[in-house]
């Protein structure tokens, strides 16, 4: 017999909203497959209104409210069994953060939780990531999102250091990050690498897996330092209206990808990373996964 539930997860990013519907499928004695059964992402860039103005604005507000409201609908009618909603860098920096939830919980009846760097980086951490990273190897895991990145360390299959930065790609369009705060990363990822002679980088995001996509690898195959910095220096090469029609970018894509593969490539410079791998996980992925174990969690406390 096999138990069949689907989950929702939504990602309140700087630069978009995300809905994630994933099917659990439970077997005895067998490992529980996660699958993703559908993606709705909204470009509503929160972090233009936070990062400049220090608070949401009315218009970005009602966007959310809509987006809200249409996001319960595809879970209602996906007849998901619970969901998690999550904000990060914007919401989390605006003066009317918390009042702005507190309305759309009122308004929509969805409840979005504020979640740290810390947590952030926990919840992604949750993900098959795991699965993916060889003991014997290590890895620094980097999560570009629009307002913050999230740097993970991993030695031995275990987290050995863990830390955001005020890094993200809305904050560099809006030329918000001074060079200390680079000089701060730098200075992190070196102390934290130094020991280990082999590091690969895992890297997440919507701009990474863009890249990833237009490269033509297998799903699994890393992509070269050297193709990186050649598809940074293509990127530049075209304005933002090139990158949307000659490069088939989404507008609200082809801005931030040149501050993100910035970030990919300074976080590979810095430890000296020749690869990076692609897996396709982010915060969505992670809260799925989280809801699950918390499921299992409650199950052993019944038992």
């Amino acid at each position: 017999m096999l138990n069949i539930e689907k989950y929702g997860a939504i990602d309140i990013g700087s630069n978009a909203i995300r809905l994630l519907i994933a099917t659990i499928i439970e077997k005895d004695n067998k490992p529980t497959q996660i699958k993703k059964t559908s993606l709705v992402r909204v470009p509503i860039r929160l972090g233009a209104d936070v990062f400049l103005e220090g608070k949401i604005s009315d218009i970005n507000y009602r966007r959310m409210v809509d987006a809200m409201n249409a996001y319960s609908l595809l879970m209602k009618t996906h007849n998901i069994t619970t969901y998690r909603a999550c904000a990060t860098s914007a919401m989390r920096e605006a003066s009317n953060g918390k009042t702005i939830a507190k309305s759309i919980l009122e308004e929509t009846g969805i409840d979005i939780q504020i979640i740290d760097g810390k947590d952030e980086a926990a919840i992604i951490a949750s993900t098959d990531l795991k699965d993916l990273i060889d003991t014997e190897k290590i890895f620094l895991y980097v999560d570009v999102g629009g307002g913050s990145t999230e740097f993970t360390v991993f030695a031995n299959g275990k987290i050995v250091a863990s830390k955001s930065f005020k890094l993200g790609t809305v904050r560099i369009l809006n030329d918000m990050v001074r060079e200390s705060v680079w000089d701060d990363v730098k200075k992190w990822i070196r102390n934290h690498t130094k020991y280990y002679e082999k590091i690969s980088l895992i890297g997440s995001g919507g701009n990474i897996n863009s890249i990833y996509k237009s490269s033509g690898k297998k799903l699994g195959k890393p992509l070269s330092y050297f193709y990186l910095a050649s598809y940074y220096e293509r990127l530049k090469s075209y304005n933002y209206h090139e990158r949307i029609f000659e490069l088939q970018m989404n507008p609200d894509r082809a801005d931030v990808i040149i501050p993100a593969t910035r970030i990919y490539l300074s976080a590979m410079k810095w430890s000296k990373a020749k690869n990076v791998y692609v897996p396709k996980i982010g915060l969505s992925d992670g809260i799925i996964k989280s809801l699950y174990n918390e499921k299992l969690a409650r199950k052993m406390d019944v038992h």
